[in-house]
């Protein structure tokens, strides 16, 4: 079975050889944990896909889903700790010249319906020759590898981008006092998304269509589940509409937080796989396989195991909750987001070797 045969079987609920493994987020470590990482090891150019044999995850079309032209990124002031700057999507923030956090949202380039309407003319208009300007080279070198077609990422979402245009304060007052720039801001980079998705899928068999929300948090979803279907809804319904007609079988949604409210209102719009299940928040990946045991799920595992301090009897306890996900089918394992610098490697390339006996990934360790 090849890798991309294995990781749609599994994200169908199908059977397989065996569960992938796939080098994704779930595995993926901070900037600065890898910097730790490469120290401690010893391997100055440590990658973790490599040295654990790890399987792919979809390849992601070349596609331009946000502003263009962009805007200009640019720092506006620094200090010994702090960058203070503009990104491409015109959203000022503040980080870390370390690395070590997230950035703090500072500013947002639409608040008003005549931002919008001055983003939208200057910034959003097809230009799909330019948009997908990637594409030829793309598909000539799709035989390189054997991994699926994702089309859609991060940071783009029906939720996530009006919330990261108008901040998350602006686009949860929007949702009130100016509803119609909220509709219109989804309604324009949906349309925007399947023009582009046309194009993709006159040349290649797209196999999953993602979609980043970062909609909840350890309450819950942002929006009640009444206004997920009000707002959101019809342009999921959208995407299935276009996911049939072009046989994309799966439709997947990442969104951190609690998502038990999200999970029960989308899954009944055709999206069939959700990540990354965070289980400080509450989402536990083990009861949404009991509870949805259809849908394919990716990630899940609690990364706190892994901290400076952790024992193995605390890394066998979340080795065995993998085994009994792995023995329901339909799971992609990995850990519930991004590896923090207080994961040291040891405690890493301990659980993961004792993962990769568990899923059956025969690579040998130490390929790096």
């Amino acid at each position: 079975m090849t890798p991309r045969e294995r990781l749609i079987r599994t994200l169908l609920c199908q059977p397989t050889d065996r569960a992938p493994m796939p080098a994704w987020l779930g595995f993926t470590p901070w900037g600065q944990t890898l910097d730790r990482w490469r120290a401690e090891s010893g391997i100055p150019d440590l990658q973790v896909s490599t040295c654990f044999g790890l399987d792919p995850w979809f390849t992601k079309a070349p596609e331009t889903l946000g502003p263009w032209p962009h805007f200009e990124e640019k720092v506006i002031r620094q200090d010994g700790e702090f960058i203070v700057s503009i990104d491409y999507r015109g959203i000022t923030r503040r980080n870390r010249r370390d690395g070590a956090s997230m950035p703090e949202w500072i500013d947002h380039p639409v608040k008003t319906s005549a931002d919008w309407q001055r983003y939208k003319g200057e910034r959003m208009q097809p230009r799909l020759d330019e948009r997908l300007a990637g594409l030829d080279a793309f598909v000539e070198g799709l035989g390189a590898n054997d991994a699926g077609v994702q089309f859609g990422g991060f940071p783009w979402g029906v939720f996530g981008t009006p919330r990261d245009l108008l901040g998350a304060e602006g686009v949860l007052m929007a949702f009130y006092d100016q509803p119609d720039v909220v509709r219109d801001i989804m309604e324009t980079h949906v349309s925007l998304w399947l023009a582009m998705a046309e194009r993709v899928a006159a040349r290649v068999q797209i196999d999953y269509f993602h979609i980043w929300e970062d909609m909840s948090g350890r309450q819950g979803s942002l929006i009640s589940p009444a206004m997920i279907e009000a707002f959101m809804m019809p342009h999921y319904d959208r995407i299935a509409a276009f996911a049939r007609r072009h046989n994309i079988r799966l439709i997947g949604v990442d969104t951190d937080g609690r998502m038990d409210q999200i999970v029960a209102v989308m899954a009944r719009h055709g999206v069939n796989v959700f990540m990354p299940f965070e289980v400080q928040a509450g989402s536990d990946v083990e009861e949404f396989r009991r509870q949805y045991p259809n849908l394919g799920l990716a990630d899940g595992l609690d990364k706190r195991v892994l901290a400076e301090g952790s024992t193995k009897a605390a890394m066998h306890s979340e080795l065995d909750r993998a085994a009994r996900i792995l023995a329901g089918g339909g799971w992609v394992p990995g850990f519930d987001h991004l590896i923090p610098p207080d994961v040291p490697w040891s405690n890493f390339l301990y659980f993961m070797e004792n993962l990769k006996r568990l899923v059956g990934l025969s690579t040998p360790t130490g390929n790096c």
